[in-house]
């Protein structure tokens, strides 16, 4: 069984105990779209730590199973997206391809990699979901190969309006192993921040294009 609870907070206290996630609201980040952010989240840092890879590979795996249902095949999106779709793969015994952020410049100008088999259904796995435009991206290239998309998998969603938005207009089904709701009651509740900085961080989450702006 998959508990749904216990997982996204095993998979928050992973990310904060490796820094994979930072959350500095006194200091905040840049991000490249120019938003003020109190966190960044980098995933990539779960792959040099192999019990917390491996816990991330087997709940992926279970997540995709019980959410899309029997797939044939695992899609990485690149670049931080195919490690994690390889693990994957091989843990479910699955061919795997991935898709690049924009087609070949050379060559056969391909966008994706890896044998592709129109009509069979895929599991498409990210890293990480913001608003969902690069993880859709892929899937559009995905379905105008003939691929079924079943569904995208990530390890964490801060959970944007506009990235819910975004997937019900692509009707694609997405799930996440952890995200930002669960993340901040965890940090608070384990003393990693302290109230105060969750009230901010809760504010971003209501409105991170203007956050940075305010006061």
């Amino acid at each position: 069984m998959f508990d749904t609870n216990e997982v996204e907070q095993q998979v928050a206290e992973f990310l904060l105990q490796i820094k994979a996630i930072k959350l500095q609201p006194a200091n905040p980040f840049t991000w490249a779209s120019g938003w003020k952010s109190p966190i960044y989240c980098d995933n990539r840092v779960t792959l040099s730590y192999p019990a917390i890879r491996t816990y991330i590979r087997q709940k992926l795996s279970t997540l995709i199973q019980e959410e899309f249902g029997a797939v044939s095949c695992i899609a990485g999106v690149a670049t931080a997206g195919i490690p994690q779709g390889v693990l994957v793969a091989q843990e479910l015994g699955l061919p795997f391809i991935y898709v690049r952020s924009k087609p070949k410049e050379h060559g056969t100008g391909k966008m994706i990699e890896g044998e592709i088999l129109p009509g069979k259904r895929v599991a498409v796995v990210e890293d990480l979901i913001s608003t969902g435009k690069s993880s859709l991206e892929a899937v559009a290239a995905l379905r105008a190969e003939g691929v079924e998309v079943a569904g995208l998998a990530a390890i964490f969603s801060y959970g944007f309006d506009a990235s819910v938005e975004n997937f019900k207009q692509a009707k694609c089904r997405f799930a996440t192993l952890s995200n930002y709701n669960a993340l901040i009651k965890f940090a608070e509740d384990k003393q990693y921040i302290s109230t105060d900085a969750a009230a901010l961080l809760k504010q971003w989450r209501q409105d991170p294009a203007n956050w940075g702006k305010q006061g």
